[in-house]
């Protein structure tokens, strides 16, 4: 399930592991990772995702910025997720203060492979 407030303008929305590698899989979600390398290295990540670190979101997320990641469009849906949740939900901040429409906090990797979803292990 997910859900945005209503009437508040856009907020971070909740995505439940299935509904999140589910839509990936059909191409109607983005997922990005903003953890760093090395833990990418050490667990792998959600194949077919996007790897961003959060301390380079701002940059790679920005359709203005030389440095944007066409993969991050502001008008398609994005879910993001870290280790445990917390630096996720900075980053859905990040994406949402740039202008991104549809924005889901899937919370640590454990919730993209509790739901199923297929890991890509970087060399």
């Amino acid at each position: 399930m997910f859900g945005f407030a209503r009437n508040a303008g856009p907020r971070v929305g909740r995505i439940s592991p299935q509904d999140c590698v589910a839509r990936h899989a059909r191409g109607e979600l983005t997922v990005v990772d903003v953890r760093d390398i090395s833990e990418l290295r050490a667990s792998g990540t959600a194949s077919g995702g996007v790897h961003a670190p959060l301390m380079r979101l701002a940059d790679l997320a920005d359709p203005r910025h030389p440095d944007h990641n066409p993969a991050l469009d502001p008008d398609a849906p994005v879910a993001v997720f870290c280790a445990s949740g917390g630096r996720s939900a900075m980053a859905a901040e990040i994406l949402l203060n740039l202008g991104y429409r549809e924005v889901y906090n899937l919370g640590g990797f454990h919730a993209w492979t509790a739901g199923g979803g297929k890991v890509h292990r970087p060399a």
